[in-house]
């Protein structure tokens, strides 16, 4: 009676539309070929199965899975699986209000999906729960390959989505075959339980997982890869690069490339705070090959360009590189992005500055020379907004607005000694947003719209909190550079942004400040370098 339930439970699945691409025909086809399954998910034969049933199969790749199963020799390493739920980025987005820039693609199956029809059996999803199949374009480039940059379709990563059910779903990919991902998301994935996935149809490309393989997996994984991406995973980050790339910059040391991700970014979590106040995320960071651009950031995370287009590849892909000289920044730089504290770290002005902050903090504690100091930044922001009296916004030198934050962290590491003035800083700004209400979505450019947009406003905001923080009156230091300036501004920064700062505002932040009875710097913290 049991078997025939599940058999029943099947059947009925079949006869549904669990993808809206599916068509009659495949459905039918499939039907009669599962027909040897005796449960869910195409693990298990009926008694009554022998080699001339199996023989009647017409998928071979159905066929291929009944026979291995008849002979006990089915281990499917990737094309079945469990998978438990993640945390949904666009929450997690919301708690450190850092906007919607972690993975979605975090449950890597490793299986490949050629153009065509496939057959995913599941089971396990929830009474309600929307569980979803992404199949990314990875290998997507401009319609004019010789120029790049001017692709009407954007350079963000596109894919092919369906939406599974429990027991069998016929997934039709018309445009294009790829690797597949298990979106499966929750605001709390600790209560969820796991679902289990077998791609019937599918061929294994593996993935190379940190915690599970070593450098000779690595290296087996590219050489018998049949698909021209290969994914990783380390404990924060995950990668999507071409084959082609890790066989030529990262042979035989995948342990040491992705292990270098992981500390990257993890430097990144502790100048956040996210390490003193027991808030690293789980979730991982996607960072991928694009065919577009030589490296952005966007809502799937972190881009760079492959090879035969661009030079970026070679930059983040050798585990020397990448944590050296303007490698070590760039890829800092892009995951800053993700990490930018909005609206509080990150108001109109500071676009391609906060994030900076994070790419001198990693870049110095791999023994790299800050950029600032290179260009001569400390010179420059001193001559160009100090002693010209001008707000530091009114600078078109990012470089030159990114000396003042940095000669905070210069300082409270040393003679202000509070090392964590900045983790406590990122804290405050937190719960400051949570304060703040529901109203927010972890959706930047949507909360923006509806939040207040005048950057004096996040500005002052911002003096006062380091000023509590710190527990240090900062306010002749922000002087300096224009922190008070009376009057309005109006630039771009991804979007038009109009400043506008009052006296009153101005006198207003400075009498709280001065309630607080606070000690001045010690030193001119202006004159601070490395």
């Amino acid at each position: 009676m049991k078997k025939l339930l599940i058999l029943s439970f099947v059947i009925a699945f079949l006869g549904t539309s669990s993808i809206c691409a599916q068509t009659q025909a495949d459905l039918a086809k499939f039907k009669t070929d599962l027909a040897v399954f005796d449960d869910v998910l195409g693990l298990r034969l009926k008694k009554n199965v022998n080699k001339k049933s199996i023989n009647e199969i017409v998928n071979p790749a159905i066929k291929e899975v009944a026979t291995a199963i008849l002979a006990k020799k089915y281990k499917p390493t990737y094309t079945y699986a469990k998978y438990n739920a993640i945390l949904n980025p666009r929450t997690l987005g919301r708690d450190l209000s850092i906007g919607d820039g972690y993975s979605k693609y975090e449950n890597v199956t490793g299986v490949y999906l050629e153009q065509g029809s496939h057959v995913v059996l599941v089971e396990g999803i929830a009474e309600g729960k929307e569980v979803k199949l992404y199949i990314p374009n990875w290998l997507r480039k401009a319609p004019d390959p010789s120029k790049p940059t001017e692709d009407p379709n954007g350079w963000g990563l596109h894919k092919q989505e369906f939406s599974l059910k429990n027991g069998v779903n016929v997934i039709n990919l018309s445009k294009y075959g790829s690797l597949a991902y298990i979106a499966y998301f929750s605001e709390t994935p600790e209560k969820e339980n796991p679902i289990s996935v077998h791609f019937i149809t599918g061929i294994e490309n593996g993935y190379f997982d940190i915690t599970k393989h070593k450098d000779s997996d690595w290296n087996a994984f590219i050489d018998n890869a049949v698909y021209p991406i290969l994914d990783a995973k380390g404990k924060h980050i995950q990668t999507a690069y071409p084959v082609e790339s890790l066989k030529k910059y990262a042979y035989g040391r995948g342990v040491e490339l992705i292990s270098n991700y992981d500390s990257l970014v993890y430097r990144q979590h502790r100048l956040m705070g996210l390490v003193k106040y027991n808030k690293v995320p789980q979730n991982r960071i996607l960072s991928r090959v694009n065919f577009n651009y030589y490296m952005f950031r966007d809502g799937d995370g972190v881009a760079y360009m492959g090879d035969k287009v661009g030079y970026a590849m070679r930059m983040v892909v050798n585990p020397d590189v990448v944590i050296k000289g303007d490698p070590c920044w760039g890829f800092s730089h892009e995951v800053g992005h993700v990490h930018q504290t909005r609206p509080m770290f990150n108001w109109g002005g500071l676009g391609e500055v906060s994030n900076n902050l994070f790419s001198l903090y990693v870049t110095r504690s791999f023994g790299n020379k800050t950029r600032i100091s290179e260009q001569k930044n400390y010179d420059k922001a001193r001559k160009d907004i100090i002693e010209k009296g001008i707000s530091y916004l009114a600078d078109e030198d990012v470089f030159n607005r990114l000396v003042i934050f940095w000669q905070l962290q210069l300082y409270f590491e040393g003679a202000g000694n509070n090392p964590d003035f900045y983790p406590d800083l990122f804290e405050a700004f937190r719960k400051q947003e949570a304060a703040r209400g529901t109203s927010r979505t972890g959706d930047w450019a949507s909360d923006r719209r509806r939040g207040e947009r005048n950057p004096a406003v996040h500005q002052l905001n911002f003096v006062k909190t380091a000023c509590e923080v710190a527990k240090v009156d900062l306010t002749d230091f922000f002087a300096k550079y224009g922190f008070f300036y009376v009057g309005k501004l109006e630039y771009d920064d991804y979007g038009k942004y109009t400043y506008t700062m009052t006296q009153e505002m101005v006198d207003k932040c400075l009498a709280e400040i001065k309630t607080l009875k606070l000690p001045k710097p010690t030193i001119d913290i202006s004159t601070l370098r490395d």
